[in-house]
């Protein structure tokens, strides 16, 4: 009785995974897939490795990787060590002139040069974009200011420098943007990459989160909606709370402006990433028209 060598298993089992993968990279090549960066994903070394050679491995094959990323932990670390209160109303952080000023030295000063640097060592040349740069992004007060403070809801996404950087880098874009009077808001980084999306007409919009995707019971995992339309997301979507709203509202946005799909998956996992995109399995939840 012959048995098979472990290296010809494994290259074996390779062969099929690139298999099953080749339809997947001939759909997508040359699409844009808006990716919004955040949550474990952006906090533990091995899960920003894996993410970073993901997103190189999309440009490698033909695709335009477009990454929006927000920071709340790192920004409510920061905050703790300042002496400041970290506050939420609805999903969003509460936000004065002082919180915004820490958000914008973490998310640009911080970790959008952190993720450019990571992107271009592993092989492929980003930019880093603020919603301010070239006026991406047309933001006014979100309708209840009042209780969230500086916080922005974006107007009008400006395509135009994401065409142009889209088309020989991967463009990073943190969630932060001024108005035309030159206040600066905080913007929810899930709203951004949904705008983005729509703006763009992308493909697909990926959100990274610390959860394996929307559940019917949030406190009960499993309860996971593999699969849902974009109609069926807004009749619930005004009993939904917590951080999964935003996210749910931005896959509205998403499919509304045109984007085939959105899908919130668990960036905790390596490579959730290449798994949903190039898997016949996928992760997470799928929204659709």
């Amino acid at each position: 009785m012959t048995e098979q060598a472990p290296q010809s298993r494994a290259a074996g089992v390779s062969v099929e995974t690139l298999m099953e993968a080749l339809p997947y990279i001939r759909e997508f090549h040359g699409r844009t897939v808006v990716i919004k960066y955040g949550g474990a994903a952006m906090r533990e070394e091995e899960l920003r490795e894996a993410f970073a050679t993901d997103v190189v491995l999309l440009k490698y094959v033909g695709m335009n990787p477009i990454v929006v990323h927000g920071g709340g932990p790192e920004i409510s670390e920061y905050m703790d060590r300042l002496g400041m209160e970290v506050r939420f109303h609805e999903g969003l952080r509460v936000s004065d002139a002082e919180t915004v000023e820490v958000a914008k030295m973490v998310l640009l000063g911080k970790l959008n040069s952190d993720i450019v640097q990571r992107l271009n060592r592993h092989g492929q040349p980003a930019v880093g974009l603020s919603g301010s740069d070239g006026s991406m992004f047309e933001v006014s007060p979100v309708p209840n200011a009042e209780q969230v403070g500086f916080v922005g809801s974006i107007e009008r996404v400006d395509v135009d420098v994401l065409n142009h950087i889209a088309a020989d880098y991967i463009p990073v874009v943190a969630s932060s943007a001024s108005d035309r009077s030159g206040q600066s808001y905080n913007i929810n980084a899930d709203e951004a990459a949904g705008k983005v999306a729509a703006a763009l007409g992308a493909h697909k919009t990926i959100f990274l989160t610390d959860v394996e995707g929307w559940r019917a019971d949030a406190n009960d995992e499993s309860s996971l909606i593999s699969r849902a339309t974009v109609g069926e997301v807004e009749e619930r979507l005004p009993g939904i709370d917590g951080g999964m709203r935003p996210k749910l509202g931005a896959c509205v946005d998403a499919i509304r402006g045109g984007a085939q799909s959105a899908h919130i998956i668990d960036g905790r996992k390596p490579h959730s990433l290449l798994v949903e995109l190039f898997t016949d399995a996928g992760i997470g939840t799928m929204v659709t028209p």
